[in-house]
């Protein structure tokens, strides 16, 4: 069973039911054959509101929610598959309360949903990015509130204060193969940019930077390092040195934060930060096959909700 709609009206069409919706996520899950979640064994019995597996040494009641994102959930899977199609293809995303209008549910609700979405989108693989003859860019932002929009007793509270000032700011790095893939990573407090750059870039690469001194010493390790001096109004040299890859990649970004999320903590900036990355790589999609490629990712481990809100 494959998926075949353009638009969100069309989605309600085709998953008009429950009975609809879990016979899709199993032929999604399993591609036909049934397997026990807590054994991996195949073929297990059929009961009314599930399967029963048939190992000796399990016998273990399931569903096919279990083990996934959407086990123990209170709402249909039609509200979630509206949820992921929502969440996906909405350009710069969508906050809690939006979601939470569309489909009829609590914020609060929305929120979880979404922060469990994220957690999807994460990428998995940690091998640094580029290789011979390809070029990285990388760049960084901070974001946080500015001083400027504050109220006089916040900014009271700050001056001469630069751990306070810094609380609620987040250095965020990016990384993105020129026609390729990006990353982004918020920096601790305990890191420094040379070592983040050592992680996540192969020193193979051609690195393209602006100007910034904290790449000058350890572009040196690399196969070549490039800059471009925005101080004095060069942005392209000779048609390939640049930073306009990544600086279009932070527009949409700056975009997300500013214009739908507005104020995210430094706690939950990894997890928008990942849900940016999943839609810009996924830039070349059309809806639909974003849409799939989305649930497919959802058979691993669901985040609880005490995880999430634990300090």
């Amino acid at each position: 069973m494959f998926a075949q709609f353009k638009t969100l009206p069309q989605l309600f069409d085709f998953f008009k039911d429950e009975p609809t919706c879990i016979a899709y996520w199993e032929q999604v899950r399993w591609n036909g054959v049934p397997t026990c979640p807590h054994c991996e064994a195949i073929n297990p019995y059929k009961t009314n509101r599930g399967y029963k597996c048939r190992n000796i040494e399990c016998q273990k009641k399931f569903t096919s929610l279990v083990g996934t994102i959407f086990e123990n959930t209170k709402m249909p899977l039609r509200t979630w598959f509206a949820a992921i199609y929502l969440c996906a293809n909405h350009k710069k995303g969508i906050s809690s309360l939006q979601l939470g209008r569309d489909l009829g549910i609590h914020q609060k609700s929305a929120w979880f949903l979404l922060h469990r979405l994220r957690e999807t989108m994460k990428e998995i693989s940690t091998l640094p990015l580029g290789g011979e003859g390809v070029i990285v860019e990388v760049d960084n932002t901070i974001v946080g509130g500015k001083a400027k929009n504050m109220s006089n007793k916040k900014r009271a509270a700050m001056k001469g204060n630069r751990d306070a000032a810094m609380a609620n700011k987040a250095t965020v790095t990016a990384y993105v193969e020129r026609g390729g893939v990006i990353r982004f990573d918020v920096k601790d407090t305990n890191e420094s940019e040379p070592d983040l750059l050592r992680k996540h870039v192969d020193t193979d690469s051609i690195l393209m930077t602006d100007t910034a001194n904290v790449y000058n010493k350890v572009g040196m390790e690399y196969a070549h390092h490039e800059t471009v001096d925005h101080g004095n109004s060069e942005y392209v040299r000779e048609r390939v040195w640049h930073t306009n890859t990544i600086e279009g990649a932070f527009s949409h970004f700056d975009r997300m934060v500013i214009g739908v999320y507005h104020n995210i903590s430094r706690k939950h900036m990894q997890a928008y930060c990942n849900e940016s990355a999943y839609r810009y790589n996924t830039r070349k999609m059309q809806q639909t096959p974003r849409f799939e490629d989305t649930v497919l990712k959802c058979s691993g481990v669901r985040l609880k909700y005490a995880t999430l809100t634990q300090e």
